[in-house]
């Protein structure tokens, strides 16, 4: 029976590919399956021989750490660099967002504090 052994959902292409590049070079027999149309199915890579259980996922693990400590390393260069922006500055590239979403946390909290108001102030 199959076994799901990596989900795609939210995953870089990049890192996609180098998983399949991986199981492929080790030697793992597996399959994909997309979402589908509309997003319904399961986005994943399958294995095929739960006896490669173990090896398939220590190959992962052992990728994903050393991608961690890669993207770690390349999103401080970065923000050393200063090409990292920070909230002020992101937010200061899109101010009509900033604003709308200010506009709506006011509405809502004018929303939920009137009836608090009108018993006080009646």
């Amino acid at each position: 029976m199959a076994k799901l052994l990596f989900r795609l959902n939210q995953v870089p292409e990049d890192e996609a590919e180098d998983i399949r590049q991986l199981l492929d070079d080790g030697n793992i027999d597996i399959f994909e399956t997309s979402a589908g149309f509309w997003g319904l199915g399961v986005a994943a890579i399958w294995l095929r021989d739960n006896e490669q259980l173990s090896q398939a996922q220590k190959l992962i693990d052992d990728y994903q750490q050393q991608r961690e400590i890669r993207m770690r390393a390349d999103y401080n260069a970065r923000v050393a660099a200063g090409e990292e922006p920070g909230f002020w500055q992101h937010n200061l590239q899109h101010p009509m967002r900033l604003l709308g979403i200010a506009a709506f946390v006011i509405l809502l909290l004018v929303v939920m504090l009137l009836p608090f108001w009108k018993t006080l102030h009646p």
